[in-house]
């Protein structure tokens, strides 16, 4: 009998990694382009660790739910904490990139949306991680 925590294939879990990384950038552009405000501001923020999320499964994907939600959270905690010093900021002048990647102002109610975001991929991940697995 299979055990409902066997993991997929590797492959297939990278390539669905990427796909979800690839909705999670497109999802993340058409919300900042077609609303405003808030709802625009902190659907970023929890878009941003489920991009985190998706990259730390692309790099190990057998990671386990917990512990990828835990590094995303970790890892968006740590670029928000890092926009109290002057060096995002700085380095957002010069790049688009490092703009998108790293931020340029810390505002504590990021961290909780960062939370919903990590959240919410690690219930997705655990559901996923229990449907059945086809037999070979």
């Amino acid at each position: 009998m299979n055990d409902h925590r066997s993991a997929a294939h590797p492959w297939a879990t990278r390539a669905a990694a990427a796909a979800a990384a690839a909705m999670t950038v497109a999802t993340g552009l058409g919300v900042r382009a077609d609303g405003g405000g808030d709802f625009a501001k902190y659907a970023g923020d929890a878009l941003y660790t489920v991009l985190v999320y998706t990259l730390v499964v692309l790099v190990a994907p057998r990671v386990k739910p917990v512990t990828a939600a835990a590094v995303a959270l970790g890892v968006s905690w740590a670029v928000e904490f890092l926009q109290i010093s002057d060096l995002p900021a700085e380095l957002s002048r010069h790049s688009t990139v490092a703009r998108l990647v790293l931020g340029t102002t810390f505002n504590p109610p990021d961290l909780f949306w960062y939370a919903v975001g990590a959240a919410c991929c690690g219930l997705a991940h655990t559901a996923a991680t229990r449907l059945p697995r086809p037999r070979p």
